[in-house]
């Protein structure tokens, strides 16, 4: 933890998709939080929606190193064995795009996977203890997949697969029998049920992969749900604190996870199926599993089937900091739908610069010296129930939408010591991750792709304004504005916290 703010912080209260209801964070070893997120099939640029499950992750790792918790976080790279389907039907999503662009696959996957870490960086989210990547695992994986096969699993032609009847309340986490969570599970010939799903996939007669392994079950490539369960498994061990994704995964990913750690963990203990029942959450290899929800836009949730989508470069190059969209994650709980929409990236970027400028204002004053010295302040009376309300609000299930609310009355506070003031802020956007404290409001204006007019003028219209202004000549001031208006140029001088603000826009 930043700072203890009493001696009775709240314990840390979190929603268990499996259990779904909210539970104290116990870890499974004492002072450690150890955390898998599922991460992206690197096939193609991630769209803004798929980003929001990493803004949850971050904020999440970030409050458990808030609470006192040695955080060990994991965040995989899938870059082969994730189908179109989702399930066992379609293409290999890395094997398609390759044909597509002509490249070779290895390419496409180190291609999208640094795009995709662009936008971690951008994003100010965490590098994760270890990136772990699905190829590096291959022999783990068969490995596993020997280990159950005896018996979990059936061969067929295309493949080996998973027999879900054998362990204990499958698609409990899904609610399948109740909420439709096998819909998008297709028939395959042979397969015993149709929520089986193949571990192994064999490339099919005259056919060649650019990815494909020898095993026991001939050439071919693995599962993705498998890729998940190794790495998890050899990473963080079984059991281990917390697995995220997004909600999507709740459906068929991460119920078939769960069946094949329950099917390791009942070999490796030499234990019955029916002793591994998921009434004890850390049956299914992970105590806790947490899902964001969607993000989603007027036209429904975001997709990437139609080409066209939303990604954090388009925002970028309409001239919003990928900052503005973090607070715009913040502002809902992650288990709420968030709309998006360009007025409410506006309206966040716009609440981000006013905390930015009044963060600035203080520095300005402290020159940040005594901050530099001891980040850890001995909070004030003043700022001692503020933080306590912070820690409340972050300890209620990652409530960040309060938590923001209560950063904001520290950054208007008047009349207090500014030194344990910027502590006091820091140890919030520690765990809100704004960068409130590095941040300047030029590092916020962002000059859109699109816009002609250049920093330099706008500046030299302003000056021209300002002194008529000044003179009071109220129509040469109109027309100013009106004709930097007429270049996409909004200025904010209404606002009494921005003052003589502007933002371009399209």
């Amino acid at each position: 933890m930043s700072e203890p703010q009493s001696d009775h912080t709240p314990p840390l209260r979190l929603f268990n998709s499996l259990t779904r209801q909210l539970e104290d964070f116990v870890p499974v070893h004492e002072g450690e939080a150890r955390v898998y997120t599922c991460g992206p099939t690197v096939y193609n640029y991630p769209h803004i929606g798929n980003m929001r499950a990493y803004v949850f992750a971050d904020v999440l790792g970030r409050t458990l190193s808030f609470k006192g918790y040695k955080l060990s976080h994991v965040i995989n790279i899938t870059d082969v064995g994730h189908l179109t389907d989702d399930a066992d039907a379609g293409e290999d999503k890395l094997e398609k795009q390759a044909s597509r662009e002509a490249k070779s696959i290895w390419d496409i996957a180190r291609h999208y996977t640094e795009a995709y870490w662009a936008d971690i960086r951008a994003l100010n989210i965490r590098e994760p203890m270890q990136w772990s990547i699905a190829t590096d695992y291959v022999p783990q994986m068969i490995a596993f997949a020997e280990r159950i096969a005896a018996a979990h699993c059936y061969e067929l032609d295309s493949g080996l697969y998973f027999d879900v009847s054998t362990v204990a309340d499958y698609g409990r986490l899904a609610r399948a029998a109740t909420e439709e969570g096998e819909g998008r599970i297709e028939q395959v010939d042979g397969k015993r049920h149709p929520a089986d799903f193949a571990i192994w996939r064999k490339t099919p007669p005259g056919e060649k992969r650019q990815m494909e392994w020898d095993s026991p079950w001939g050439r071919g490539a693995p599962g993705w749900h498998l890729e998940c369960s190794v790495m998890s498994g050899a990473l963080l061990g079984f059991p281990f604190d917390i697995h995220t994704g997004g909600i999507d995964h709740r459906e068929i990913h991460h119920p078939n996870e769960i069946a094949q750690n329950q099917a390791f963990v009942e070999a490796e203990r030499g234990c019955g199926c029916a002793d591994l029942a998921l009434d004890v959450p850390a049956h299914s290899g992970a105590k806790l599993w947490m899902h964001n929800n969607f993000l989603v836009e007027r036209s429904g949730k975001m997709s990437k089937s139609s080409g066209e989508f939303l990604r954090l470069q388009l925002l970028i190059d309409k001239g919003y900091h990928p900052l503005a969209y973090r607070l715009m994650c913040l502002q809902a709980h992650y288990r709420s739908e968030l709309e998006f929409s360009w007025e409410g990236l506006g309206a966040a970027l716009v609440r981000l610069k006013r905390m930015v400028m009044a963060v600035a204002a203080h520095q300005a004053v402290v020159l940040g010296e005594s901050l530099a010295r001891s980040p850890k302040a001995a909070w004030s009376a003043k700022f001692a129930p503020l933080l306590d309300r912070f820690d409340a609000s972050i300890s209620d299930d990652l409530n960040t939408p309060v938590a923001l609310t209560v950063l904001e009355e520290v950054v208007a506070l008047k009349r207090v010591d500014p030194n344990e003031k910027l502590a006091a802020i820091a140890a919030m956007d520690a765990v809100l991750g704004l960068n409130l404290l590095t941040v300047d409001r030029q590092d916020l204006r962002i000059r859109p792709k699109s816009a002609t007019i250049t920093e330099a003028e706008i500046e030299a219209i302003l000056t021209r304004r300002k002194e008529a202004r000044a003179a009071r000549d109220f129509a040469t001031s109109d027309a100013l504005r009106d004709e930097l208006a007429a270049k996409g140029v909004e200025v904010m001088d209404g606002d009494a916290v921005l003052g003589w603000e502007w933002k371009l826009g399209e």
